[in-house]
């Protein structure tokens, strides 16, 4: 059974209404074995150092009122929430602690950990016992059992073995956060965030497949969300972002509290208690989500610089002064940005090797994925400069860029800086599936293309997929060496997985680019629509599946307000469907369609003039790589079949591959046995061939292979592919070998056909087409 860690801070259960609340969140959400890891409720533990104060200070009246404030808060919360015989119970727990902080307090005995320890055992033991009074069974458990420290390392693997043999009961088990014990059995406080960092470490014990963090904001936003009524909340954001965020002051995670869930697939959420209901943001794994654009806001830092910093001593010194902090080297020295208030204790521990640089420092730092940096951080001081905000230090690294002020970085200039740095244009995720001929091409030709598009839509190619290997990068596939990424990076992969990973990318828009020749492949089609992708297909399969799959896929993309472009899958890159959609969007009516579709076939045939044996053409063109491997594929007919196929369904017709009659170009018993047999009896081409082209000279004609679609007056539809004799004079049969054409007549176009002629295959060619139908999805999208 899957296990989640909820935690709860204490805004969450500031009140006995906030009480009812997170009680009605945990009994929807949680399973039995799932953990809940709570804070002090409201204010709770900021009493509780006032108290410990009063106690330094030998204040006893200003003790012995904060003691009682503490009470009656801790009373008002028991009797609104319990019935009688808990309350009698927890005010007798109560009671007896709060006399023997008294005691303590007198004997001059009061421990500071342990005295700060109180307001998350009591949260606990509130929240399980009113559960219990809601009929679930819940057990309040004392984190002081469960997380032990030596010398102030926590005991991983002895923490986990406590764990699972304390948790192991089918129940919901309420844990104190910010507590833990040494080897002596003293209380030890975990810390500035050490609820969430409870939350994540119990996690990792338990084996947890899932944490959220329950607090007062619905998630993670670009930037302070009560400062900028535009900020985003951003649905996912990699743990490196975060971490770097929580390094540099953002109160939504602390640095630490991700450290558990390192090499761990454990999902980390961010939600709202106060609004259950709203969408959270997830803290994912590299390469699970993009990088995204933030801007934090900081007061009253002091920079300082410092020699010789060791390794591991930037962690020492924000445990020392629980609170994080960020470093960084500049021109070969070492910086540390320190909260003003603990700046004396920091210098104080480095031992006359710091110095302060900056003093009373405001300011913010701009967060964004490093090809972004240099551009904001320009932008971002012009912006500044311009709000005559006058920046003292600033530095610039490959994921930030930081600015060090002499004021506060108000809310007019915070909407300022969020506007032209953080709302900029939507991007579009595209995955390429099939890195064959096209498909390197296509990626090659994107270098250019996805910065010609750049100014309408930021395109960035997120995976590369081939058949049994997969390329996934969130941020987007450098491709100045892609081939490189890929040798380093593919990895093998089932579909499952697939859809998977692009269900987790955040993109506004995901395109789906399918250049395989793979049926299976297209039968993901509706997955990667339930995942709001769209498609652009030169694969023909999914445009002749079975009509009833067809439609639906249809329906499906309709629902979701979704495209489906397709142009390369007839006529390579000739544009016949943009031409056939644009008469009918004008108000035409086909009629007619015929044409020759097969840039192999037309070859074949316009190359043969009786002065070599048709085989010999065959094989010369397999050996140029104009057919199939095995060219009977071509000689069959089906490719054609399906192709005529879609431009029925294009032109509006609800027609199968049986509708189309088919008349193969080789004898019926040729298409059996393997191609070597084949080659034995090519004699039997040659004979079929030179027949048919007999009769085509006979009567003054050429011979084509060609696909034909009639739709007649009375409403019946013909429509086949195969050998047809054609006028000498017809475009058809001047046809230069290699090329397509499409010969559309219409109401409008009746006696003067339109003629669609061009090179029918060729990998740039139909890459080009491909890059056609890329450009029409950003004009839709921007």
């Amino acid at each position: 059974m899957t296990k989640v860690v909820h935690k709860f801070g204490g805004s969450s259960l500031s009140s006995a209404a906030r009480y009812q609340a997170v009680a009605q969140i945990v009994l929807s959400q949680c399973q039995a074995k799932d953990c809940v890891v709570v804070s002090a409720a409201g204010k709770t533990t900021n009493t509780l150092v006032k108290l410990w104060d009063s106690y330094q200070q030998d204040d006893n009246q200003g003790f012995s009122d904060i003691l009682l404030q503490i009470e009656n808060h801790q009373i008002e919360l028991i009797c609104a929430l319990l019935n009688a015989d808990e309350q009698r119970a927890l005010l007798g727990c109560l009671r007896q602690e709060l006399q023997a902080i008294g005691e303590a307090c007198k004997h001059n005995t009061l421990h500071e950990a342990s005295l700060l320890a109180h307001g998350e055992v009591w949260s606990a033991r509130i929240l399980a016992s009113y559960l219990t009074q809601l009929g679930t069974k819940a057990l309040n458990i004392d984190a002081r059992n469960l997380f032990k420290l030596h010398h102030g390392q926590l005991l991983h693997q002895q923490n986990k073995q406590t764990c699972n043999e304390l948790l192991s009961e089918p129940m919901i088990y309420i844990v104190t956060g910010f507590i833990a014990s040494n080897m002596a059995g003293q209380t030890v406080t975990l810390g500035r965030n050490g609820s969430d960092y409870s939350a994540t470490l119990l996690a990792n014990y338990i084996d947890a497949s899932a944490v959220s963090i329950w607090t007062d904001t619905q998630g993670v936003y670009s930037t302070d969300p009560r400062k900028v009524a535009s900020a985003i909340k951003y649905s996912k954001v990699c743990r490196s972002q975060a971490n770097l965020l929580a390094r540099l002051g953002n109160p939504v995670l602390h640095a630490k509290t991700l450290s558990p869930l390192k090499n761990t697939a454990i999902k980390l959420q961010v939600r709202s208690s106060f609004e259950p209901e709203a969408s959270p943001t997830e803290v994912v794994k590299e390469g699970y989500s993009k990088e995204k654009r933030f801007i934090t806001t900081f007061n009253e830092l002091d920079l300082i610089r410092v020699d010789g910093l060791g390794q591991g001593e930037v962690g020492e010194l924000s445990q020392l002064i629980q609170h994080s902090i960020h470093h960084f080297e500049t021109d070969g020295e070492a910086y540390l940005l320190v909260p003003a208030a603990n700046t004396h204790t920091v210098l104080q521990a480095l031992s006359g090797r710091a110095n302060i640089v900056e003093s009373a420092l405001q300011g913010c730092a701009i967060v964004a994925p490093s090809a972004d940096i240099l551009y904001l951080q320009s932008q971002a001081r012009q912006i500044l400069s311009r709000q005559d905000v006058v920046v003292r230090f600033s530095h610039t690294a490959s994921k930030y860029a930081l600015f060090l002020t002499d004021q506060a970085i108000d809310s007019d200039t915070l909407a300022l800086l969020h506007d032209k740095l953080i709302n900029k244009g939507r991007e579009l995720g595209v995955i390429i599936a099939g890195l064959g001929n096209v498909g390197e091409v296509f990626v090659e030709q994107c270098r250019k293309q996805v910065s010609r598009l750049h100014d309408q839509l930021d395109v960035k190619i997120v995976a590369l997929v081939r058949s049994k290997e997969m390329l996934f990068c969130a941020s987007g596939i450098a491709l100045n060496n892609w081939q490189q990424q890929w040798q380093n990076e593919a990895v093998a992969y089932e579909n499952d997985e697939l859809i998977e990973r692009i269900a987790e990318l955040d993109y506004e828009h995901k395109v789906v680019v399918d250049i395989t020749a793979s049926e299976s492949f297209s039968k993901l089609y509706p997955s990667f629509v339930k995942q709001d992708c769209h498609l652009i297909s030169a694969n023909k399969y999914a445009g002749t599946a079975d009509s009833q799959w067809y439609q639906t896929l249809r329906e499906q993309l309709n629902e979701r307000e979704l495209y489906w472009r397709y142009n390369t899958s007839v006529g390579a890159g000739l544009p016949v469907n943009f031409a056939l959609a644009d008469l009918q969007h004008s108000g035409d009516k086909i009629t007619h369609i015929e044409g020759v579709f097969s840039g192999t076939l037309s070859w074949l045939c316009s190359s043969f003039d009786g002065s070599k044996p048709f085989s010999e053409l065959v094989l010369a063109a397999q050996k140029m790589g104009y057919t199939e491997p095995d060219p009977r594929e071509d000689l069959s007919g089906r490719d054609m079949q399906r192709k005529l196929l879609i431009l029925a369904r294009d032109i509006g017709l609800n027609l199968d591959v049986k509708d189309i009659q088919l008349e193969p170009l080789m004898p019926a018993e040729l298409a059996q046995g393997s191609w070597d047999e084949f080659l034995t009896r090519r004699d039997t081409l040659d004979a079929f061939y030179n027949q048919q082209h007999e009769c085509a000279v006979g009567q003054g004609k050429v011979l084509r292979y060609t696909g034909a679609l009639t739709l007649h007056e009375n409403g019946n539809v013909t429509a086949k592919v195969g050998i047809a004799f054609v006028d000498k004079s017809s475009a058809i049969a001047n046809l230069t070998p290699g090329d397509n054409i499409f010969v559309i007549k219409s109401l409008w176009y009746d006696n003067n056909p339109l003629v669609l002629q061009g090179p029918g295959a060729g990998k740039e060619v139909t890459s080009a087409g491909i890059h056609s139908d890329l450009y029409w999805l950003v004009q839709r999208l921007k």
